[in-house]
């Protein structure tokens, strides 16, 4: 019996080897967006231990860390095994007009969501402007 070579089933199976061994950043996908004053960050953590969610801000630099564990046992035999296990982390750049110091968090549903307010500063604003009336001149008689 012959054996076919496939190259698509090939390219295939190294794809799917490659999404085994991931970056974090595919581990933990992110959607940013705007919404009103405030930028809202979302994050797929299923299957974290919420108590292993670590988020720091280092010098303009928002860092997640998370884990998830790998299920273990003697008489477990891997049929198939998809989602990555470990220590994950993801950076966020942080631009100079938010508010660092405000950044609320919440985990619900296997979702990370961060709450990055704009800082006060960066608030766009209206200013007023001042009508000054043309100055006015005294004629005056010297006799």
């Amino acid at each position: 019996m012959a054996t076919r070579y496939d190259p698509f089933r090939e390219m295939e199976r190294l794809l799917n080897a490659s999404v085994r061994q991931a970056p974090s950043s595919l581990a933990m996908p992110l959607d940013l967006y705007r919404e009103g004053d405030a930028f809202i960050a979302q994050i797929d953590l299923p299957g974290v231990d919420p108590a292993s969610i670590d988020i720091d801000v280092e010098d303009r630099t928002l860092t997640i860390r998370a884990e998830r564990r790998s299920v273990s046992g003697e008489d477990l035999e891997w049929l198939t095994r998809e989602r990555p296990t470990g220590t994950f982390a993801r950076q966020i750049g942080l631009g100079l007009g938010v508010a660092s110091d405000k950044i609320e968090a919440t985990y619900a549903d296997g979702v990370l969501t961060l709450t990055i307010p704009v800082a006060e500063e960066a608030k766009p604003r209206k200013i007023q402007v001042n009508h000054a009336t043309a100055p006015q001149t005294i004629e005056h008689d010297v006799d």
